[in-house]
């Protein structure tokens, strides 16, 4: 017995030697018990401790491998932070898209603040003029001849007169009917609206003063389509031509050929609306459809402003019953585009052109007469469109 203790002493001294604690027998046991809580042995796993692992990755390190043998403890705090510190990296940039929530306010205030000034200023103007008047551009136009283009574009040119607007008739037919009605012939014109379309000169220089000022036409104007085949924008050489005198009328009225070339289609590309003078026949009502194409083509092309004003039915003789079926057919078929207004036959009007004058200036108190009234007023007051 008494070697076995002194062995065992022997051993616990070399220990307490190579550990440095004390040799007594009493002493050594408790420091036999202590022993695994030193930081050689692995073998008991560390408190779980988020705290160290900010300041010192090493912690960090050492907490992952006890984390490997055990799938379970997922919901560990410590490893979200790193992950969302990964995350928030690359998502940097979307945070700054946050920022500019403010340009569409800005945008939609800037826009309001646009569109304020442009209606504001108009009314107070005593600074700032309005800007000038510009002139109504009517063409009257329908393919087919013999249909009163010219009679409706001098008689209705007349009433705006009368009734104290500045009115401008430009006469693009060939044959200057137009241009005769009020005295001019067409055969010893100077200058023409051949010269304005062909050779550019100003309009100014082609218009009459008459019951209405007229540019006039000359036989000329038949050869027009071919000299200004060549031409750069040959469709807008009427356009740019009134451009000029826009400002210095109310109404600007355009006798149109009977055809759809390239005179008509020049009127058409300058005009705001379009009246369709119509016989009341069914030969005559056939046409519209081929003019409502080239209107069609001429708004996606040319001028998207432009609209039929009116169909107005002419030399209508309300005795026949044909007449009144073709009134009827454009009602049905155009509805509220046909006007309240009713040209009906007159002998006057053949008469009134020899006088060189207007219907409304040969015999102011006929009925034929007071039928452009009436249609005068139709379009000044609310018009068909």
């Amino acid at each position: 017995m008494g070697l076995f203790s002194r062995g065992s002493r022997s051993e616990d001294d070399r220990r307490s030697s190579r550990n440095g604690s004390p040799t007594t027998a009493d002493e050594v046991a408790p420091e036999l018990v202590a022993e695994p809580e030193s930081a050689w042995d692995p073998a008991p796993p560390p408190p779980p401790d988020p705290e160290p692992i900010e300041p010192d990755p090493a912690p960090a390190a050492a907490e992952s491998e006890p984390r490997e043998p055990a799938p379970e403890p997922q919901a560990v705090e410590p490893e979200p932070p790193k992950d969302e510190q990964a995350v928030e990296r690359p998502f940097a940039p979307p945070v700054a898209e946050a920022v500019p929530e403010p340009d569409p306010d800005q945008l939609r205030i800037s826009a309001s603040d646009a569109i304020g000034p442009r209606r504001e200023p108009a009314p107070p103007g005593p600074d700032d003029p309005a800007p000038p008047a510009r002139a109504k551009v009517i063409s009257f136009a329908n393919q087919k001849g013999g249909v009163a283009k010219t009679t409706s574009t001098l008689n209705l040119a007349v009433a705006f007169a009368d009734s104290g607007h500045r009115v401008l008739c430009v006469d693009l037919d060939p044959q200057g009917n137009l241009t005769m009605s009020q005295g001019i012939d067409p055969d010893k014109v100077e200058k023409s609206m051949f010269d304005v379309l062909v050779h550019h000169i100003p309009i100014r220089e082609a218009i009459h003063h008459k019951e209405i000022d007229i540019a006039v036409a000359s036989i000329d104007l038949a050869g027009a389509e071919i000299a200004m085949s060549t031409q750069i924008g040959r469709e807008r050489s009427l356009e740019k031509a009134l451009s000029v005198v826009i400002e210095d009328y109310d109404f600007v009225c355009i006798d149109t050929p009977p055809s759809l070339g390239l005179l008509t289609v020049n009127a058409l590309t300058a005009s705001d609306k379009v009246i369709v003078p119509v016989q009341c026949e069914y030969l005559s009502m056939r046409g519209l459809l081929q003019l409502q194409n080239t209107l069609e083509m001429i708004r996606e092309n040319l001028n998207p402003r432009v609209q039929i004003e009116g169909i107005l039915p002419t030399m209508l003789d309300s005795r026949t019953v044909h007449a009144k079926e073709a009134v009827a057919i454009l009602e049905e078929n155009f509805g509220d585009l046909v006007f309240k207004s009713r040209i009906k036959k007159a002998i006057k009007f053949a008469e009134a052109p020899v006088r060189g004058m207007s219907l409304l200036k040969y015999d102011p108190n006929s009925n034929a007469a007071d039928y452009y009234r009436e249609l005068a007023e139709e379009v000044l007051t609310h018009g068909t469109s």
